[in-house]
Order: structure tokens, then C-alpha cells, then sequence
């Protein structure tokens, strides 16, 4: 066997492995001796046919295709031993030519990752943007809306009424929809189901019946709706109106028992949009610092893991079923995208994911930080206090084992550790701490 190791870049080792002619006639031996115990072939018994015979029965090709199953494996594994080369997950391997055999494999190797001087990091926290009574008093809209009766009307459609109506569609000859009894709230920003429909519903009475045709924008998010002339037969049979609640202290009791006032809810509403405007501001200061802590790093790591990236992407977002092709493509048509733009876009993601993950691990392991048992064990009880009050306490013993298994334990271990160390980061760019690394540097010039 000669073994070419090319080059290594981007953690993959390029090899190109040449069997001797003996090494793939022993494979060939053993790939008959294999076969003729499972082939049917007239005038012999099962094992009994000369190797000949048998070629000719099954082909030289298939037997030689049988033969490469086993010896590439075997060649592969012993290629990496020889060269000292340490795979991390199942190589890309190509037969260039059979006479004699020859095989490329593209070997992936263990990430590398060299960090920039991330001791020096200098970022100033953004400032929490302030609440506002306008945002306090938009929430509380939204709750009387929520909370809203809706009352039949004897007047004209107007913007925001609900109204129910019989709805037919065509385009180019074709029925697109056809809706009895529909319920539709005639909302001013409203594009459904194509832009200006709306503004042909308000004014009309109750029972009266409307024909008209809409051009759709060439530009239109559904793209086999884009640029074409829609005819539509409407028909309003009902009118209602929203009746929104009382703003006092009972509409407060109606939103939640706990709340006894309407000032109550009101400064509740203003704590969750502080602490949501904090864990804004947060946010955008850890993707400050890791976005530096990556710019000064040089990370390098092979596409596979790009791949499973993707493929684990790919899973969470649609089901793992029979129709996940019809998934993709419906999701795909209502993006607007083709195939190769969804892919380069999922490839640009997962390799930004897995270089910050790459790069945090490493300072992680420079800073020295871990996460213990304890910890893990803290994380869960916390994710089962912050389920719902009147959710039963066996459902939380179940939710408790299943975040207890060994797997989400270290999913947890995971969390909390690139939590950590974006803490220790965060502190460093502030200017609050130096890293363990920076203090060695110190007591060597000393």
C-alpha cells in the first residue's frame, strides 16, 4: 500500500492510497469465498462453484465492488495509524481508478483554534433604553383588545371591525380559494389576503355582495401569487364592533386575579419591560464581545461539522416525517427562495455558530472554567420553578426526569458554560477583572 498525504488545511487531511496488486487479489479471494456460499448458479451447489464460474455469474464488477467494501476500510484505518493522523468522524472517500485501485480520502480532523490577546478587550455596555408611559399604555391596549367583547353593528365596515364573510378567488381561469363563513378583522396594515383587499371591505354593508379585481405587486412575498390579477366575490353577511373593558381596577382583576389595581398591573408591566429592555441591552453586549473575541481568533475546522450543523437545523425546524420535503418546499415559496440560496444561507449560519462555539470552548478552557454537578442541578430546579403555577407536581417530577437524563444534563453543562464564560468575558471588556491568562503573564515579568 502507498499512502500520498497531499496536504492538511482546514483540518482535513487530503491522502491518496494506492493498494499492491496482492493486497486487493486477497480481498478478491475473500470477497468469493464470501459470495459463492450465497449464490445460486446451475449445475453447482451452494459453495461449490470456482471462483471463474462465479465471476461470471455475478460479474467481475460486482465482485470487486464487494471485495473494495471490506479492503477500503481496512486500508483507510491503517493509512491513519502509519501517518499518525487523528480523525474526528467518517472520511470522504473516492475509488479513482480500479486497475490498480487507487482511493482519494478527505480525512476531518480536530478543530484549531488560536485566540487574539482577548485580555485587551474594551467594550462599553450599551444603556438600557428607558420604559416609557407610551409603551406601558400600548401593553394595556393590548390586553383591553385581548380581553374585548365583540358586538354585532347596523352601520358600514370600518377599519378594525370583525366581519363574516363568503369569499370566492380566481386567477387566470383558475378557482384559487373559495371560503364560506369566514371571519375577517378588517386590520388598516393588513396584506392578506393580498394588498388592498381590506380597503374593498370597508364600507360595505351587511349583506351586500361586491365583485372586483386586485394586481398583486410583482414583489409579493407569495411568489405564485406575484404579479397577477385576482378576481374576488365578497359577501358580508355580519358586522361586529369591539367593545374593549373599562380601564379600572376590575379590567386589572379580569388580566389576572393577583392584580387588585389598576396600578398594580400597570407596574407590573413596567418591571417585565425593564427586564426586558436589560436583557436587550445584555444581548447586544455579549454579541459585541463575542463578535470581537472572534475577529482576533483564527479557527479552523472542517466542513463535516458544517454539515451536521445544518442537518441538526434542518431537524429542528421541520418534522422528521414523511411530508418534510412538502415542508421545505412550502416554507421555501413563502420566503421567496430557492434551494441553493436556503443552503448557502443555513452554510453561512452554522459556520458562524460553530466558530463562536469553537472560540468560547477555547477561552473557556484558558480561563479554566467549569461547571460542576451542583450547578447543572440548580439549572434544572430552576427551569421546573419557573413553570407555570397550576401546572401539577407530577408533570414537574416528569419534566425533572427527563432534564436529568444524561443528555440534557450535558446540553445544560453546555449552556451554562458559554453563559460563564461570556460572564468572565463581560467583566474583562468592562475593564472589572483580568483573566487567569493575563495574571500569568504578569507574574512572569515579575
Amino acid at each position: 500500500m502507498k499512502i500520498t498525504n497531499k496536504k492538511t488545511e482546514h483540518s482535513q487531511a487530503f491522502m491518496t492510497i494506492e493498494m499492491e496488486p496482492a493486497e486487493v487479489e486477497e480481498s478478491l479471494e475473500q470477497a468469493y469465498q464470501r459470495l459463492v456460499t450465497q449464490a445460486d448458479i446451475p449445475g453447482f451447489r451452494k459453495g461449490k462453484a470456482p471462483r471463474p464460474i462465479l465471476e461470471r455469474h455475478v460479474g467481475r464488477g460486482y465482485l470487486l465492488e464487494n471485495a473494495l467494501d471490506v479492503l477500503i476500510p481496512q486500508a483507510y484505518k491503517k493509512a491513519l495509524k502509519e501517518q499518525e493522523i487523528e480523525a474526528i468522524a467518517q472520511p470522504r472517500i473516492e475509488v479513482t481508478q480500479t486497475e490498480p485501485v487507487v482511493f482519494k480520502a478527505i480525512v476531518p480532523l480536530k478543530p484549531t483554534v488560536k485566540l487574539g490577546d482577548y485580555h485587551r478587550l474594551k467594550i462599553k455596555p450599551p444603556s438600557t433604553e428607558k420604559v416609557t408611559k407610551d409603551q406601558i399604555d400600548t401593553i394595556i391596549g393590548e390586553l383591553r383588545h385581548r380581553h374585548a367583547n365583540w358586538e354585532p353593528v347596523d352601520r358600514p365596515a370600518g377599519f378594525d371591525d370583525f366581519v363574516i364573510i363568503d369569499a370566492k378567488s380566481t386567477a387566470e381561469g383558475k378557482t384559487l380559494a373559495h371560503q364560506k363563513n369566514l371571519a375577517y378583522q378588517l386590520r388598516r396594515d393588513s396584506t392578506l389576503p393580498v394588498p388592498g383587499f381590506v380597503e374593498q371591505l370597508v364600507g360595505m354593508q351587511r349583506d351586500e355582495a361586491k365583485e372586483f379585481k386586485l394586481q398583486v405587486p410583482s414583489d409579493y412575498s407569495q411568489s405564485d401569487l406575484a404579479g397577477k390579477e385576482i378576481s374576488f366575490e365578497v359577501k358580508v353577511s355580519d358586522i361586529n364592533k369591539e367593545t374593549r373593558p373599562k380601564l379600572d381596577n376590575q379590567f386589572a382583576g379580569t388580566v389576572d386575579p393577583k392584580f387588585k389595581t389598576l396600578a398594580a398591573l400597570r407596574q407590573n408591566i413596567e418591571t417585565g419591560l425593564k427586564q426586558h429592555a436589560e436583557e436587550y441591552a445584555t444581548q447586544k453586549f455579549e454579541e459585541k464581545i463575542i463578535e470581537a473575541t472572534v475577529g482576533m481568533s483564527k479557527v479552523e475546522f472542517p466542513e463535516i461539522l458544517v454539515e451536521a450543523e445544518i442537518d441538526q437545523v434542518l431537524s429542528q425546524r421541520f418534522s422528521q416525517s414523511q411530508n418534510q420535503e412538502e415542508e421545505l418546499e412550502s416554507y421555501l415559496k413563502s420566503i421567496n427562495k430557492t434551494h441553493e440560496e436556503f443552503h448557502q444561507g443555513l452554510h453561512d449560519l452554522s459556520t458562524k455558530r460553530i466558530t463562536q462555539s469553537l472560540v468560547l470552548s477555547k477561552v473557556a478552557e484558558e480561563e479554566k472554567i467549569e461547571v460542576s454537578n451542583a450547578e447543572i442541578d440548580t439549572e434544572i430546579d430552576t427551569e421546573i420553578e419557573n413553570m407555570t403555577d397550576n401546572t401539577r407536581s407530577e408533570n414537574k417530577e416528569a419534566t425533572k426526569k427527563i432534564l436529568s437524563t444524561l443528555q440534557n444534563r450535558e446540553a445544560i453543562k453546555n449552556r451554562v458554560l458559554t453563559q460563564k464564560t461570556l460572564q468572565r468575558l463581560g467583566e474583562i471588556a468592562k475593564g472589572a477583572t483580568k483573566t487567569k491568562a493575563a495574571k500569568k503573564k504578569e507574574e512572569k515579568k515579575k
